[in-house]
């Protein structure tokens, strides 16, 4: 059987854009450092729901909207927009709390009742009415890109005024239990308010999913009126993780430009330099990018990000050998992330030389091994087995990214031609078989 596509946020955030709607389209945006922080936000609340962090996913939508939403059970969908606009932590572990209110109320049951598939770009097609997310080259933007929507599979994902109710009340009692404030998400109500009163064209797509009342505000005042911890600010951690996430979202999304305008160099905080150093390596003023990263890794030299970006910004100028010695060192440590290891074995690949082909293939592997769904990595590492004369292991790596990038076709001759070359037995014959066997069946289905 094939294992169901899950997507990860990559370390930076990566980027391919595809022929879309011209009108707008959504891409999801994979970055770990991002993802962590998410995730420490979430983690509390997930359990005072009764809820395995472990088993409920984070998704980041590139989506300047505010909007979240949760589809199929346990996937969470957050529009970088709202975080990008939030101004506090208590804001966002607002919204996550009373989506996992939905989530524990098993709210979207006719979502999984209309859906064969669970992956999650199988879910944002569905309910945005797009292509299938296809996972590509990396680069300095953001994202991959899929477009489209369909109002009528939209209207899915409304939920009725007593599921809204019933989702406002567990968030309060998830943010009491974890000892959050609810102020939060009382503001965040209020912003989406301001957005309800515009035209149906134009309105924010939370309000038209989550229906707002004046008896949901008035329930979260009240409770915020009388909770003793309504001016309770979360930790020191939690904030400064909230403003690095934003700048790091800012500076990869916006224009740089926008985002010296954001951060001025009389912002000397973390976040402000974090975000420049992208804008100045986006503006083509790489001298300052490196600068301002050195300045960082200098009083944090242990933060693995930060010698991400150093990697990203030496590859993306062409200086191979200084991009691996910053990504080696990124690597060492957080030495099994599969972005990481990607993008090291991308830059000894890069180096065409014969001598980093073995190192190349080791850490693509060693990517794979972690997370087997970035059809880029199959392809970096198809190459790699190609340029070793491993040809049947090519074949077998370029088969598993044309699945992953729903080119059954190309898939079933890739993998048919790989299941010749092994061993019968084999677990690359069985790998490889249960490809084309897979392609077959989902090809037969895709043209019906």
């Amino acid at each position: 059987m094939r294992k169901t596509i899950k997507l990860l946020f990559f370390v930076v955030l990566w980027s391919v854009t595809f022929p879309v709607s011209k009108s707008h389209a959504i891409s999801f945006v994979r970055d770990a450092e991002i993802e962590r922080t998410i995730a420490l936000f979430a983690k509390p609340i997930f359990e005072a729901a009764g809820l395995s962090a472990d088993n409920i996913e984070i998704y980041l939508v590139n989506d300047s909207r505010l909007n979240a939403f949760v589809a199929n059970g346990q996937k969470l969908f957050i529009h970088t927009g709202l975080l990008q606009r939030s101004k506090s932590p208590e804001q966002v572990i607002g919204v996550i709390a009373h989506e996992t209110g939905h989530i524990a109320g098993g709210h979207l049951s006719r979502i999984r009742q209309k859906m064969e598939e669970t992956s999650p770009e199988s879910i944002l097609g569905f309910i945005l009415g797009g292509a299938a997310i296809l996972a590509g080259q990396p680069g300095a933007g953001s994202a991959i890109i899929m477009g489209g929507q369909d109002m009528a599979t939209r209207s899915l994902l409304k939920y009725s005024r007593t599921e809204e109710g019933s989702a406002d009340q567990a968030a309060v009692t998830y943010l009491d239990q974890t000892k959050t404030s609810t102020r939060g998400l009382l503001e965040f109500f209020e912003i989406l308010k301001k957005t309800e009163l515009s035209s149906t064209s134009e309105q924010n797509p939370y309000v038209r999913t989550h229906p707002l009342t004046a008896e949901r505000i008035s329930f979260l005042a009240e409770h915020v009126a009388k909770s003793p911890l309504s001016d309770k600010r979360v930790s020191d951690e939690f904030i400064e993780l909230h403003e690095r996430m934003r700048a790091k979202l800012d500076s990869y999304l916006l224009s740089p430009t926008h985002t010296f305008r954001l951060y001025p160099t009389s912002n000397t905080s973390l976040a402000a330099r974090y975000a420049r150093a992208q804008a100045y390596h986006k503006d083509n003023q790489h001298e300052k990018a490196i600068a301002e990263i050195d300045g960082l890794i200098a009083e944090h030299p242990k933060d693995p990000y930060f010698y991400e970006l150093k990697g990203q910004i030496y590859f993306e100028n062409g200086d191979i050998e200084n991009a691996i010695e910053a990504y080696k060192k990124s690597v060492a440590l957080l030495p099994k992330h599969p972005l990481l290891l990607l993008a090291l074995g991308r830059a000894y690949q890069e180096s065409g030389k014969d001598e980093y082909l073995p190192n190349a293939i080791d850490l693509l592997e060693q990517s794979i091994k972690q997370d087997n769904t970035s059809s880029f990595t199959w392809r970096q590492l198809g190459i790699a087995y190609g340029r070793a004369n491993r040809m049947a292991e090519s074949s077998l790596a370029l088969a598993e990214e044309a699945y992953l990038q729903r080119r059954y076709k190309e898939a079933i001759f890739l993998a048919g031609r790989a299941e010749k070359e092994f061993k019968t037995g084999s677990p690359e014959w069985i790998q490889a078989q249960d490809l084309r066997l897979t392609s077959e069946r989902l090809l037969k289905k895709q043209n019906k």
